[in-house]
Parts: C-alpha cells; structure tokens; sequence
C-alpha cells in the first residue's frame, strides 16, 4: 500500500525552485537541515535568516502522526478545537497499551479485550475527524511511519519523542505535545524556535561487531542527555552512505537521548533502495530528481565549521561496540572497557534478561545480524544462559522475518517472541517478581534505562546497546563478556569463539505482508458519534483550563522541591499508568510519585505544613487545590527530560500548579508547560534553588507586565516569616503569554475559530 502519493507530488512540485530561493534570502550555501526547514515556512513567515536558538518561527508541517497513548488526549483536544476535519494527512497507531506477559497471540487478544473502550474511541475519532488508523499488532509507530510516509525533504510532527526516527529517510521529523499535534491538525502553523545545527560528520564503515546504534551511543557519550537541547543533528560525511536506511533511523531515533529537536541524515542510494523495497518506486524517484535538495550543499562540505554550530567526527572504522547506562543513556562505555565498569560499579554481573526490539532497534536488519548470532552460538553448541524477549518492529518484519526463518532461529533457544509493540521499552512489561524488587542486570536495543522504566523495579540495571551485543550478552549470560575477544566453553567443554554478526539491510526476497493492519477513515466523518461514559474510568472528556485571573501569584505553597534527575518519567510514570492516558482526573494520581523530595530524600513524600504530616504528592495537591490555593514545583537541571508525554504537563495543570522553577527544562516538555498555560521559569543564578525552604510561600511578581525578555520576580517567605528575593527567567514570546493568559493554546485557539 503507498500512501499519500498526490500529497507528496504537490510538496516535490516547484521544491527545488524553493531551495534556489531560500539560498538567495539567506545568501549563502545552505545545510540540509535549512533547506527543509525553510522550505516548510508558513504562509506569510517571512523568508529571511533567523537566528538559531533565538528566534521562534512558525512552520507547516505535512503531517501527523500519533501514538495510542498519547492520541487519547491529542484527541481529547481536538475535539475541544471547533474542527470537522483534520487539515493535514494524520494517523493515530496502537503499539502503546500492548503488555508483554506471555507471547504475542495472547498479549495481543489481552490488550485487544483490556483497552476496547479506548481503542474504540480512537477509531471513532480517527473517522470523524480524517485520520489514518493502525490496528493494535501492526507495528510500533516509528517502524511504520518508516515504512508507509516518511520521505526525503518532508516534515511531520509526532506525539512522541523519538518521532525523529524518520530522519533516517531524510525528513524533518520532531517530537510534540498533543497540543501542538492539534495545532497542525487544526490548520494552524506550528510553532518552534530556530534550532541550532550540530553537524556530525561520519568517515570510514562500520565491520564486525559494530553496528549503527553504536553511533548514537558513542555521541550520546559526547553529547550528554541535555547537550543536544534546542537542536539538530545533522549527519554528514561520506561514512553517511555507508549505512542502511534503518540503520540511519536508529541514530536519528536515539537522538531524543541527547535532547535534540531531531537529527537527520542526507538522502543517498541507501534511501533509494529502501523506499523501492517498500513499494514505494515513484516516491523514490521523484526524490531522485531533487536529489540536490535532500542534503547540505558542497561548500558545507568543505568547511562545516562555517556553517554547522558545532562539528563532531566519529570514525566508522575503528567505532567499537558500546554499552550505555545503567539509569541514563548517556554512560557510554566502548565494549572493551565495560567489563572493568561492571566490576568498579559494582553493576550485577548475571544478565537476567535480553530484549530486542523497540521503535530503535527492531527492522529486518536488526533482526537479522541478531538472530546470525543466535544462530552461530547453536552451532558451536552454546546454549542461551539469558531469558530473550523479542519484539518485532511491525507486521511487515515480523511476517518477513518468519518467511526467512529468522524468528525460527531466535525461538529454537527459547526465545519469547511478544507483539509488535512497544513493550518493555516503555514499561508495559509484566516481568515476573519485578514487584520484589531483586538486585539485577537487563540488556536491551532499546533508546532510555531510566530506573524503574522497564519493569518497575528501582534495582533493575538497564543497559542499552545493539541487538548484536544484546544476543552475546544472552548467551554469555555475563556483562563482563567481550564477544570480540573473549571465548566460551560449550556443552562438550569446548572453547569457542563467536563468530562476528551478519545480515541482510533488506530481505532479498522483498517484504511480505498479509494485512498491514490500516483502516483508512471512513469519507464523511460527520455523521460519527464519539462518545465517552461519565463512568468511565479510561477516558475522560475535556474541561477548558481556568484562564488567568491577572494578578500576581501570592504566597503558594511550595509542593515539592526536586533533587536531582527529574525525567517525565518521575513526572508522570508509564508503566500500569498508561491505561490512564485519556483520563485527565485519574492519572493525575502519579503526578511527580517518581521525584525525590530534596528535604527528606524520598519519594512521593512531601510535608503538609498545616498537620506536619507527609503525603503523597497528588493527595497535597489536591488538598490545596480544594482550599482554593495554587502551589509551586521546584527542580533541577533538564526538568522533563524523556517523552513527549504531555500530561507531565497537564497534571499539574489539572491540579493547580501555578508555576514550575528550574535550573534548566528539556525542550518539548518546556513547550508541553507553556501550551497549557503554566508558568515554565528559570532561576538566573542556579545557586537561587538552595534558598528554597521546605515550608515556604512563593510569590511570583511582574505577570502584569509580562513581557518577552523581561525577567520575573520570586520572593520567598519562609516559615519564619523572613522574606528574600530573586530574579528569574523565561522564554514566553508574545503568542505564548497570549497562551498564558487564556488559560491554555487550546483555549486560544478556540476563542479564534469561534471569533472566525
């Protein structure tokens, strides 16, 4: 099935004469990530040079696309917005609510019997309004989108971070908020401050052991979790041509690990060949003829430092595997360094379970070198010392993989293979004794290992690295397991060496596939009816946000003052709570139980200063929001860090919360606080975050002159009644202080089309 081929016609249509514009207004070469970016302006932005970092700029992207976890409130919205219709092509896809417990057929028909309110609600909705609707077991999102829409010099947003897996085809590709997700549905632009460029130039290949994952996990290394923060990676560099299509998608995908905007890759043959193998020959060579369009211009080339933010070389040739974590994904260790971590930090040196799969890892390819691993070890008479669970990325892999015998491979050593879904990677994974928190180490191909994000378990070690390392760790049953130098002993008491992985990039044979698993909308939506029970507890219709009383906030309590790492995560917890994601009021309940109280060290812990007591978080919340008071969060640095979830936003929102002060946010989730109308503030000195007290009131001053560039005002009073005071900062521009005092974007926007 190709989708979207007239669309994508229109977008090639007078592209080039675009690019030869945009080189003109900006007057010089220009990089790829320009070229796509401008080229997606929206109608009447002005095309001149904006400045990186610095300026917002309003876009228009071509499409949508949007997980069944954060669909739910992505439509909950729109159906809030006044359209009949979604203005761009869009698609909502189930790989979310899937839990891996048993095998694929029965997680499948569980899910299918556990989430039918909420999956016929997003087919309902999907109809209504003109969205595309993939069916539980079809495929994770990022997998699909890669398959059936993305496509060179394209833009799409998706309701989830790691959205930019699409960049390994050449297309702009960011993860949002739901609120932004209705923005574009809703016909209006998108906005987004004007990333900077890191280039990334790649020379040499990759052999043996090595694979495209190692990239984005040595870079990850370099990079740090927040230094790819309002940018994007743009690889360069002839090492790009090198890779394989899904092999660029991994590192785009991981690319949310460095907090960047998105990454991207240049077209190449590469490109080609996959867009052919996946029916989609006239796509591919239409992309042909503006092949000059779909990577950085020559001059780039020769002198990136001219025209890149920052420059980075990584050296395909001599990349070793790496190995990341535990507990962030950017602890990088190069393979030949790792055993020697494990036993300095102590790390479990037992590898409990092996995961493959992921919207990073799970493509024909992945696959394929994993299960020839697999596949060798069997043949030198090792068994599989590790429990392995894998994850197919889509039912075009899965049913491919089948034919070619490699699912054969992995279940011949008692592999478990689940639906192709999310899983684990997202903590629907029902893990047997997880509740008994063990002590233990786990090796996944997956993008995050925050604690607890797997399996519940706070003493779960996660390490990500490739499906090929995940594979010899399984069969080693060691971390401290080398496969490029280290032998193993066999059932006859043999020492053996591993063979080094191999495997097709495209199955030689072509793709195959029964049922994609699409609906497409039914043409007139309008005679649809959604409806959602006043008892359900899964789904829960929108009320508008409060607009702004505007005054000043006076005196709120402090609810939680945040020590250390405080991802989305800890904010609003995956796991068993996903199956709250479309009720506003229910899933509130975890809002902030994974964040450490600063003063007591704990979590979901924090002092009522009116009993002396200490509550959970929402039930404090909840106690001042029914007195009528607001209250304040307090954190670190890169405050969101992780998911595009935006009910880390909403639930504070729906609780009461009237501003979050912060070292530093991660970008989307900075963007998800100012589209509900929160106050996202930033302390100027650092040092300022030690002068919170644990009782104290926080009074935020200067909102009635709220101003782009114009700082704010915190005073403290302290339970002694001592008052100090400090500046803080922000990054509201004039629509978002509009967002702000209606209450929220959605209500902004509303007011609009009822004034049109």
């Amino acid at each position: 099935m190709v989708f979207d081929v007239d669309l994508i016609k229109h977008i090639y249509l007078g592209y080039l004469e675009k690019i030869k514009k945009i080189q003109i207004a900006l007057g010089k070469p220009l990089t790829l990530t320009e070229k796509i970016l401008y080229a997606h302006l929206a109608k009447g932005e002005a095309l001149k040079p904006y400045q990186r970092g610095i300026d917002y700029v309003n876009f228009a992207p071509d499409r949508v696309a949007m997980q069944d976890a954060t669909a739910q409130m992505a439509l909950l919205q729109l159906m809030n917005s006044g359209r009949d219709k979604v203005a761009v092509p869009s698609t909502v896809h189930c790989d979310h609510l899937i839990v891996a417990y048993k095998n694929a057929k029965d997680d499948l028909h569980s899910a299918e019997q556990s989430n039918k309110e909420v999956y016929s609600f997003l087919r309902d909705v999907s109809n209504k309004y003109g969205i595309g609707f993939w069916k539980p077991g079809a495929g994770i999102i990022h997998q699909v989108v890669l398959e059936n829409y993305a496509f060179p010099g394209g833009m799409m947003i998706g309701t989830d971070s790691h959205t930019p897996n699409a960049g390994g085809l050449s297309m702009i590709a960011i993860g949002v908020g739901g609120a932004d997700a209705v923005d574009v549905m809703a016909g209006l632009p998108w906005e987004l401050k004007m990333p900077k460029i890191i280039g990334v130039k790649l020379i040499g290949k990759l052999s043996g052991w090595a694979s495209p994952k190692d990239v984005i996990l040595k870079l990850a290394g370099i990079l740090t979790v927040k230094g790819g923060t309002n940018s994007i990676i743009e690889y360069f560099g002839e090492g790009t041509h090198t890779l394989s299509a899904t092999g660029k998608a991994t590192i785009c995908n991981m690319g949310a690990e460095v907090g960047a905007t998105t990454s991207i890759f240049p077209f190449d043959q590469k490109s080609v060949d996959y867009l052919n193998i996946t029916d989609r020959k006239e796509i591919a060579d239409l992309a042909q003829s503006l092949s000059s369009c779909f990577k950085a211009d020559d001059e780039v080339m020769e002198k990136p430092t001219d025209y890149y933010d920052q420059v980075i070389e990584i050296d395909l040739n001599h990349l070793e595997p790496h190995v990341n974590g535990p507990f962030t994904p950017d602890l990088a260790y190069p393979i030949s360094k790792f055993a020697q971590a494990v036993a300095e930090n102590d790390y479990p040196e037992n590898m409990e379970v092996g995961l493959i799969g992921s919207c990073t890892n799970s493509s024909y390819e992945d696959l394929s070198r994993a299960a020839s691993v697999i596949k060798n070890a069997h043949s030198l008479g090792l068994k599989v010392k590790s429990q392995l669970i894998i994850n197919p990325g889509s039912e075009q892999v899965k049913e491919t993989s089948d034919r070619d015998g490699i699912i054969a491979n992995f279940e011949q050593v008692g592999a478990v293979i689940m639906a192709n879904a999310c899983g684990p990677c997202i903590g629907q994974w029902r893990r047997a004794g997880a509740d008994k928190e063990p002590r233990n180490s786990i090796v996944t191909s997956f993008n995050r290992n925050f604690a607890k994000r797997n399996d519940g378990n706070p003493h779960t070690y996660a390490f990500v690295c490739s499906p090929e390392i995940v594979a010899a760790f399984a069969i080693a049953g060691s971390l401290t397991f080398n496969p490029l130098k280290d032998s193993l002993i066999n059932e006859k008491g043999e020492s053996v060496k591993l063979a080094e992985p191999f495997g097709d990039e495209l199955p030689k044979k072509g793709f195959t596939l029964k049922d994609a698993g699409y609906t497409a909308p039914v043409s007139d939506g309008s005679q649809v009816k959604v409806t959602v029970s006043p008892d359900s507890d899964r789904l829960q219709l929108l009320a508008p946000f409060p607009a702004w009383d505007g005054k000043d906030i006076i005196k709120q309590p402090l609810l939680i003052k945040v020590s250390g790492k405080c991802t989305t995560d800890h904010i609003s917890m995956a796991g068993i709570w996903l199956k709250y994601r479309g009720h506003l009021d229910n899933i509130a309940n975890n809002m902030l139980i994974g964040a450490v109280n600063a003063f007591n060290k704990k979590t979901n812990s924090v002092i009522d200063p009116e009993t002396g007591n200490y509550l959970a978080v929402p039930a404090l919340a909840r106690k001042y929001k029914a007195e009528g008071l607001g209250s304040i969060i307090v954190a670190e640095e890169n405050y969101g860090e992780g998911s595009s979830r935006e009910h880390a936003a909403m639930e504070p929102r729906f609780l009461n919360v009237k501003a979050i002060i912060v070292k530093s946010f991660a970008r989307i989730h900075e963007t998800n606080l100012k589209k509900q109308g929160m106050l996202a503030l930033t302390f100027i000195d650092k040092a300022d975050y030690e002068k919170i007290a644990e009782q104290d009131k926080i009074s935020i001053l200067g909102l009635t002159e709220f101003a782009p560039g114009k700082n704010l005002i915190v005073v403290l009073t302290h339970k002694d009644g001592s008052e100090e005071s400090f500046e803080v900062s922000h990054t509201y521009n004039e629509a978002q202080i509009e967002w702000f005092k209606a209450g929220s974007a959605l209500n902004k926007l509303k007011s609009e089309y009822t004034l049109s």
